[in-house]
C-alpha cells in the first residue's frame, strides 16, 4: 500500500503544524493522528489552542507551517469528500429563522449521498417534537441535537465535534453518548471530540491526546494511558507518623501526603494494597480502612497539567 493510499484511510494526520498569533505561538510543531474507526478525545487547558487546532484542520485559518490530512484531503480540499467529513462547533450556526425541519430539508438538498431522511435524523437525536420550532427558539441542547442531525444526513466516515456535551442535560449527554456509540460501532464512523467534559469522555472515548503548552504531549489508547498512570491508595489507620515510617522504604511506594488528617495518602507503582495492609498491620497498626483511587481522565489530566499557567488566552 502506498503513503498515498495509507494516508486516504487515515481520518486525520497532523503533522509539525504551527501556528502563531503575532509574536504568540499557539500551536508548536504539533503531531496528532486519529485511527480509522477511533472516537479520539482532544483534550488541553482553557487557552490551549483546542478550538484554533480544530479551525486549522478545517481550512478556517491558515497556519504557518506543517501538513494536515484529513481523509487524505488538504484543508482546503474537503469539499471533495461529499460529506464524508463533518464538523459542529460549540455555538451551532443553523439560520435561526427557518424551523428544525426546514434546516434539515435544505441540507438534504445540497447532501449527494443522503442517507437518512429528515425525520429519520430528527428521531435519532430525539428532537421530533421540535420539528416545527424555528431554531431561535430552542434551547442550546436543542440547537446542538439539531446541529448533529444535520450532519447525519449523509454518511460521514469522520466527524469533528467541538465541546459536544455543552448545554445539555444529563438526558441529552446519555443520549449523544449512545448516538457516538452507535454510530462508531454500526458504521464505523471515526470521530475526534475536543471537550472539558473529561467524565464523558472517558465513558465513549477509544483513544486520548492532551494539548499543552502547543503540543500534544499525550497520545495513545485510554487503556494504555491508564495502565502507566500510578494509582493513589489512602490508608486510614491509627498512628499516621508510624505508619509513614513503614511503608518509606518499600519498593513501589512514594509517600504523597502524611498530613494531621489521620490519612496517610500514597502512589503505588507495581505493589499491590494488601502488601501495604499485610506490613502496616505486621508493625502493629491498626489499619481501619484503604481506599484505592482508580486511574482515571481526570487525574492523568490533572498530573501532567497541574500547577502549569495560560501564559495568554486563545481558544
Amino acid at each position: 500500500m502506498s503513503r498515498a493510499d495509507t494516508q486516504a484511510d487515515l481520518p486525520l494526520r497532523v503533522t509539525q503544524l504551527s501556528k502563531r498569533y503575532g509574536d504568540f505561538e499557539v500551536l508548536k510543531q504539533l503531531n496528532l493522528e486519529v485511527t480509522p474507526g477511533a472516537v479520539h478525545g482532544l483534550v488541553g487547558l482553557n487557552g490551549s489552542g483546542k478550538t484554533t487546532t480544530l479551525e486549522c484542520l478545517l481550512g478556517m485559518q491558515a497556519f504557518q507551517s506543517g501538513e494536515v490530512k484529513l481523509l487524505g484531503l488538504n484543508p482546503d480540499q474537503l469539499h471533495k469528500s461529499h460529506g464524508g467529513i463533518v464538523s459542529i462547533f460549540d455555538s451551532p450556526s443553523l439560520h435561526p429563522h427557518l424551523t428544525v425541519r426546514q434546516v434539515l430539508e435544505h441540507a438534504s438538498l445540497l447532501c449527494d449521498d443522503l442517507v437518512r431522511k429528515p425525520e429519520e435524523v430528527e428521531a435519532l437525536l430525539g428532537i421530533t417534537r421540535y420539528s416545527n420550532f424555528r431554531i431561535r427558539n430552542l434551547s442550546l441542547g436543542n440547537r446542538r441535537r439539531a446541529s448533529i442531525a444535520q450532519a447525519l444526513l449523509g454518511s460521514p466516515r469522520f466527524v469533528i465535534l467541538d465541546e459536544p456535551f455543552n448545554g445539555l442535560d444529563a438526558g441529552g449527554v446519555d443520549d449523544v453518548l449512545a448516538l457516538i456509540s452507535k454510530l462508531n460501532r454500526e458504521e464505523g464512523t471515526s470521530f475526534l471530540l475536543s471537550s472539558h467534559q473529561l467524565p464523558y469522555l472517558e465513558k465513549i472515548c477509544s483513544h486520548l491526546s492532551i494539548l499543552h503548552k502547543g503540543q500534544i504531549v499525550v497520545s495513545d489508547r485510554v487503556e494504555q494511558l491508564f495502565s502507566a498512570q500510578q494509582s493513589r491508595l489512602q490508608v486510614y489507620c491509627d498512628d499516621v507518623v508510624r505508619a509513614c515510617a513503614i511503608v518509606q522504604d518499600m519498593r513501589g511506594v512514594t509517600i504523597e501526603d502524611n498530613s494531621a488528617t489521620g490519612i496517610l495518602t500514597l502512589q503505588l507503582d507495581n505493589i499491590a494494597p494488601a502488601l501495604i495492609n499485610q506490613r502496616l498491620v505486621e508493625k502493629g497498626i491498626m489499619v481501619d480502612e484503604l481506599v484505592r483511587e482508580r486511574a482515571s481522565l481526570t487525574s492523568l489530566f490533572h498530573d501532567i497539567t497541574a500547577h502549569e499557567p495560560v501564559a495568554e488566552v486563545v481558544s
